[in-house]
């Protein structure tokens, strides 16, 4: 029997990362509630974020006390997630993907090596096809354009077979001025690459949104279908009152205050 197809949404506004990630908290706990009576469905959000940097679960308040008053200095916000990784950033330039999927729905159950595996591919093959970059191997968890240029990340978390967090890839040159302030996965001499610096040419990250999702879903092996956020429920609601909330926000910093 072939599995229920994934719905998939696009904001086109950039998000709070505190908010988002308590959108995503909202749909882990519908689809917990649904998964009783078979109802849930599996959910792919893609969008930007407003300027953050994110920590990630294992790391202390202690250590990251002067690098939250740093961030929060450039005009970025600061938030420790609840992902696995290190410190990373998320902004306007930067495509991210929350897939929420329940990898019981696989037969056997998909592991987690498995997704974030594909996740990997996902990114890699988007790469090759849509604009003829060849990523290399790595000894690392992301993508990597050559050895010391990392233009994909990979930070996701796996509940009760349920996933959240997930993926962001570089789209335009907007992101790398933040990333060169932190040393981003605790990677020493790695800087960040985008696919606009590598093709030396204007990208645009709405431009990139379709070609990401089939390939998603090839690599995932699903049907992936647009989002009609009036037919679903509580998260279409959450969702477009981020919408909104995004609108409301206004304009954000480009380049971080030095």
């Amino acid at each position: 029997m072939s599995l229920s197809p994934v719905i998939y949404h696009y904001f086109c506004q950039p998000l709070p990362y505190v908010q988002t990630l308590a959108l995503q908290e909202k749909i882990h706990q519908i689809q917990l509630s649904r998964r009783k009576t078979k109802s849930h469905k599996d959910v792919l959000l893609l969008l930007q974020h407003r300027p953050v940097y994110t920590a990630g679960r294992r790391q202390t308040e202690e250590s990251l006390r002067d690098e939250r008053i740093r961030s929060t200095n450039m005009g970025a916000d600061f938030v420790t997630a609840t992902r696995g990784g290190e410190l990373t950033y998320h902004g306007p330039g930067q495509i991210v993907g929350y897939p929420l999927m329940d990898l019981s729905r696989y037969s056997p159950t998909m592991g987690a090596r498995d997704y974030v595996c594909r996740m990997q591919k996902t990114l890699e093959l988007h790469l090759k096809e849509a604009h003829g970059i060849m990523p290399i191997p790595s000894q690392h968890t992301g993508v990597f354009l050559d050895s010391s240029t990392k233009i994909g990340s990979i930070g996701v978390q796996v509940r009760h077979r349920l996933t959240s967090h997930g993926f962001s890839l570089n789209i335009t040159r907007e992101p790398i001025s933040w990333f060169s302030q932190i040393v981003a996965c605790g990677l020493e001499g790695v800087n960040a690459g985008s696919i606009e610096t590598a093709r030396s040419k204007v990208v645009r990250v709405e431009d990139e949104v379709f070609g990401l999702v089939s390939r998603f879903g090839r690599l995932y092996e699903r049907e992936v279908i647009p989002m009609v956020l009036k037919d679903e429920g509580e998260i279409g609601e959450a969702i477009a009152r981020l919408e909104e909330e995004a609108k409301r926000a206004g304009s954000w910093p480009t380049t971080p205050t030095l």
